[in-house]
């Protein structure tokens, strides 16, 4: 990753990072991927982020705006 810099004389710091994971994870299994991520030089803490309602909520709007999506461009093209 290449960050445009202002300054080219100093560089700029990192504080951390925002991990996604590809899918949502039991508590009892996440705990290997915690692991690994801790394990990274230079890591100070790793917090897991607890899914709710409102993930389900956000999910389940945007499917439904995807498969409305396709259904009026299906109809469009016949």
């Amino acid at each position: 990753m290449q960050l445009n810099l202002k300054n080219k004389n100093m560089t700029n710091r990192v504080k951390g990072f925002t991990v996604t994971l590809e899918r949502d994870t039991r508590e009892d299994d996440f705990q290997q991927i915690l692991d690994a991520v801790e394990m990274i030089r230079g890591v100070a803490h790793v917090e897991p982020v607890l899914v709710t309602s409102e993930d389900h909520m956000v999910r389940t709007r945007l499917k439904m705006d995807i498969t409305r999506n396709i259904l009026k461009l299906i109809d469009e093209t016949e």
